[in-house]
């Protein structure tokens, strides 16, 4: 769940906690979408803010559960935009539209 454009987002593949985001702390982004369902052995958050500006790529760790999850230093104002790829360079954009969590201060 994530809260985007001020609106509560469902979605079992990506999970932004605290959402809206807070900047200047971390978020924790959990993922379980095409890639890990995939078999991806690694996943990369690929991640920047205000419409993808400071972009930086982050490497997920696995959890017991089976999905990645990485924490994220917040610095943008409005909001954090997020997809994903794997080791073989395999993307998961959410077909174009790519994830998104406000950002509070």
């Amino acid at each position: 769940m994530f809260i985007a454009k001020g609106k509560q987002i469902l979605d079992n593949r990506v999970d932004i906690n605290p959402s809206p985001a807070v900047r200047g702390r971390e978020v924790l982004v959990r993922y379980n979408g095409l890639l890990n369902k995939s078999g991806a052995d690694r996943v990369f958050c690929h991640y920047g803010f205000d419409g993808w500006h400071n972009v930086s790529t982050a490497e997920m760790r696995r959890e017991p559960d089976g999905s990645f999850a990485a924490a994220l230093p917040v610095i943008g104002t409005s909001e954090i935009n997020l997809c994903f790829k794997d080791s073989a360079n395999n993307w998961d954009n959410n077909s174009g539209w790519n994830w998104m969590s406000d950002i509070k201060y």
